[in-house]
């Protein structure tokens, strides 16, 4: 119930954060390009990075900090970071070709669904 909780709390904090670069790229830059996203898939993937080497590995952060930091506020602020990991752990393990084949699967089928997604909302409030 603990990692519950401070997932739960990370990722109030990691969606707000990411509310507040949509906001912020909205008023900025427009609305033709998704910058906000790609900020903060970039951001998150960065910080995932960062945070399992440096606290994570060198100064073995508890589970406590790493459900807080990775899986709450990082998991908040974007899914993505999550994924880049889980692609590089395949990738450092050797297992290149399952590493490509999860990329690539991954992005096509979560296109795929969302387009299915539509496609069936439409369908059903049409």
């Amino acid at each position: 119930m603990r990692l519950l909780m401070l997932a739960t709390m990370g990722g109030a904090i990691g969606s707000a954060a990411r509310y507040l670069v949509n906001v912020t790229a909205l008023r900025l830059l427009g609305p033709h390009f998704p910058w906000a996203t790609i900020f903060v898939n970039v951001a998150g993937s960065f910080l995932m990075g960062f945070l399992v080497e440096m606290i994570l590995l060198r100064y073995a952060g508890s589970i406590n900090l790493r459900t807080f930091l990775a899986t709450g506020i990082l998991g908040g602020f974007t899914t993505f970071s999550a994924f880049s990991l889980d692609a590089a752990n395949l990738f450092n393990r050797g297992e290149t070709a399952l590493a490509l084949g999860y990329v690539v699967g991954s992005v096509l089928l979560s296109i795929a669904a969302l387009y299915l997604g539509l496609a069936l909302a439409r369908g059903a409030f049409a």
